[in-house]
């Protein structure tokens, strides 16, 4: 074997191909470091890889069951915006039904005021017509009461006979002017 140490030892080393006993030596420090690895860390591995495995897969159930319930909100968000929008319209129309009874009560009420506005001003024209008439009937008698007493050359101050003569000569001249008409 010293003939072969000496004939390695003489060929030029590859630099590449490491010596038999380095090779040895090696193969069992990987064996030896390979078993401790298998034995004391590979199970610690596999459990945190297991922890957070479940960890995962409780995320993922988390996450499935919160998204049923956001979905649940969701619709539970719509059902309410659904109903508020329906009250809202109902709201408005009850609004426009009061604005158009009140528009109608302001019609009536105006109405009425005008009516009782125009019978006020004809029962005023009416009072100031009789207190005109009385008025002239009065300036009417008296004139022909003077001009009577003028053309019959007598004084007509007697005021019954004054009050006489003046109605007498009224209804003459409404019964000309009626037969007038």
């Amino acid at each position: 074997m010293n003939a072969l140490f000496l004939a390695a030892a003489e060929e030029p080393q590859n630099p590449l191909l490491p010596h038999l006993d380095e090779l040895v030596i090696g193969l069992i420090a990987f064996a030896i470091v390979f078993g401790f690895l298998a034995k004391k860390l590979l199970p610690n591995i596999n459990k945190v890889l297991e922890q957070r495995r479940e960890a995962i897969e409780g995320g993922i159930e988390e996450a499935e069951a919160a998204k049923i319930e956001a979905q649940s909100v969701l619709e539970q968000y719509k059902a309410q915006l659904a109903e508020a929008r329906h009250e809202a319209a109902r709201l408005r129309q009850e609004a426009q039904e009061q604005g158009t009874a009140i528009i109608q009560e302001m019609k009536a009420e105006g109405q009425r005021q005008r009516e009782e506005i125009i019978a006020a001003g004809h029962a005023q024209i009416e009072a100031d017509r009789k207190a005109a008439a009385i008025a002239l009937r009065q300036d009417v008698g008296k004139l022909a009461t003077d001009l009577a007493g003028k053309l019959v050359g007598e004084s007509l101050e007697d005021v019954a006979r004054q009050s006489r003569t003046i109605d007498r000569f009224l209804d003459e001249l409404e019964e000309k002017a009626e037969a007038a008409r």
